[in-house]
């Protein structure tokens, strides 16, 4: 009992230090992605528009999927903060491949388009499940 206290006690300021830089990529990461984008995701949100909230969440989810896996594979907290910004501009770049593929995506997100914000979706999910397993080794 002893020593998983001891485990306990040695690895919880670790453990908070990695969450927290994490945590603050995650936060950045959706910061630029609402930034780039020129539809203004969290204002159609609260206004209701669905396709805005598929698309949002799947920034989401899309920067966040990697992220933890890197944070899973890291053995220090550099390796989080690398291989973290990395993902996140892999899946910036996915944004706008998409938008290019989908014509005027933006447009389209805040007319409440559901269809090309899931396609949207699907395509930010399948470039940060490839990016997870990359940097997971």
């Amino acid at each position: 009992m002893i020593a998983v206290i001891d485990s306990f006690i040695a690895g919880f300021p670790i453990f908070m230090l990695h969450s927290a830089v994490t945590i603050g990529i995650l936060a950045a990461g959706v910061w630029v992605y609402v930034t780039i984008t020129p539809h203004r995701e969290f204002r159609l949100v609260r206004d209701g528009n669905l396709a805005a909230a598929i698309s949002l969440s799947g920034a989401i989810l899309g920067i966040a999927l990697p992220l933890a896996f890197s944070l899973a594979a890291s053995v220090n907290v550099f390796d989080v903060v690398v291989w973290g910004v990395v993902t996140v501009v892999l899946q910036l770049i996915a944004y706008k491949i998409t938008d290019l593929l989908l014509s005027d995506l933006p447009g389209r997100i805040a007319k409440g388009e559901t269809g090309p914000a899931l396609v949207l979706v699907a395509i930010k999910l399948a470039v940060a499940s490839i990016n997870a397993a990359a940097v997971s080794g």
